[in-house]
């Protein structure tokens, strides 16, 4: 388990929704009978049987890091956000939409403007 995982606590803290599920799984929603979130997977049932999802590959997990991004109070903390979040992105390559890391990439370089020209502001200031 990473740190970005640890941080980001899907089975505690996200709502997975069917239409997620669905969308990801290009099925329609009437055909997911339950969604089980489990400690490390989501757990799908649906007309074929079962299945396994990875966080990393739903919606939510793409919004929580963002959530995390976008609340970084300091350079420092996001920089040790990103190391999580490239940490997780080569371990789990596969894991990963290419579409879901430029986005998050996008994130962490507006972030990280903002932060400076808010630091930078608060000495002068000073």
């Amino acid at each position: 388990m990473t740190a970005l995982f640890r941080r980001i606590q899907p089975s505690k803290k996200l709502r997975i929704t069917v239409r997620s599920i669905a969308q990801m799984l290009k099925i329609r929603e009437n055909l997911i009978k339950r969604v089980e979130s489990w400690a490390n997977v989501v757990f799908v049932h649906h007309h074929k049987g079962g299945q396994f999802i990875s966080y990393r590959r739903l919606e939510e997990w793409q919004n929580a890091i963002a959530h995390q991004i976008q609340t970084c109070p300091t350079l420092s903390q996001l920089s040790q956000l990103k190391i999580s979040i490239q940490y997780d992105c080569r371990k789990f390559t596969k894991q990963y939409f290419q579409k879901s890391l430029d986005f998050l990439i996008e994130m962490c370089i507006e972030r990280q403007d903002i932060l400076e020209i808010w630091e930078s502001s608060n000495c002068i200031a000073s």
